[in-house]
């Protein structure tokens, strides 16, 4: 049925789906006392586990000391800054390299073959070394050939996490690019737009869109691991709380440090899974499922 109101048409809702949409809801919220339910039921059977283990006393002096984790909070986010700082850098250097890596594996011009094999070494290298033997490499190999002043550990730090991590990000763009259609190209091409030029405003664009949860999970580890420049000897969060706990002999330092490198990893992590809903979204536009 229609009305019609000031030259508009509304339809109206028929019986059969407002009892749908009426059920909907009933599932939805049974749905969400179902979890609710069986979440507290586990997490109840594990805390009661952990309270009566044998050694919880112990653990619980040794890890969960209020007092100490108050005193070493400030000194934790003094070196917690440095982690932002390196974070920060390394996600440029990161975006950058890698970028230019995927661009050049995907070049059709047979005069950069050389520099596309180059590529899948540095790719296929990088991906295969462990991300701490690399900032050990970097990080004692590089200041021994004595080609530079001095500089800090975060410095090479930096360095060696941009290095690892610019092959994983260059794959999934590099996955993303390929994706794009091809016609893509031949359309971009056909309206007398150069290489660059359809590179720029019409792949990229597409491929980044495809692969953007992907990308997320990439920055979401390389968040994490942005903590282990400590060994190289820089005074970062994890750093911080272990000299903490050297002082105190107890390990709170230590789950200090791990919280608030959790909390730091949250707005990425539902800013990803915002993404990948966005995106299961946008892909089924028009379909029932």
């Amino acid at each position: 049925m229609k009305n019609t109101v000031a030259g508009y048409t509304a339809c109206t809702v028929s019986e059969v789906e407002l009892e749908r949409r009426k059920y909907r809801r009933k599932a939805a919220r049974r749905s969400l006392l179902l979890s609710v339910l069986s979440t507290l039921v586990v997490a109840f059977v594990l805390v009661f586990a952990m309270l009566n283990s044998p050694g919880w006393e112990r653990v619980r002096d040794n890890f969960f000391d209020i007092p100490t984790a108050l005193n070493a909070l400030p000194k934790i986010l003094e070196g917690l800054w440095l982690n932002v700082r390196v974070l920060a850098v390394a996600v440029v250097g990161v975006t950058i390299l890698g970028a230019l890596l995927a661009i050049i594996r995907t070049v059709r011009n047979p005069l950069f073959t050389p520099l596309k094999i180059m590529a899948a070494a540095y790719v296929d290298f990088m991906r295969g070394i462990p991300v701490l033997l690399m900032l050990y490499l970097v990080g004692y190999g590089i200041p021994g050939l004595q080609l530079f002043n001095r500089m800090p550990p975060a410095f090479w730090g930096t360095i060696a996490i941009v290095l690892c991590y610019s092959a994983y990000v260059a794959e999934v763009l590099r996955s993303g690019i390929e994706a794009v259609h091809p016609s893509q190209r031949i359309a971009a091409r056909a309206l007398g737009l150069s290489y660059p030029q359809t590179l720029r405003l019409v792949v990229l664009p597409q491929a980044v869109r495809k692969v953007t949860p992907a990308l997320m999970n990439d920055f979401v580890s390389l968040q994490k691991d942005v903590g282990l420049i400590s060994v190289l000897g820089a005074v970062d969060a994890v750093r911080a709380a272990q000299i903490e706990v050297a002082q105190v002999y107890n390990f709170t330092p230590y789950l200090v440090a791990g919280l608030i490198f959790v909390l730091l990893s949250l707005p990425f992590v539902r800013l990803t899974e915002w993404l990948n809903k966005r995106a299961q979204q946008r892909e089924q536009i028009g379909g029932v499922v």
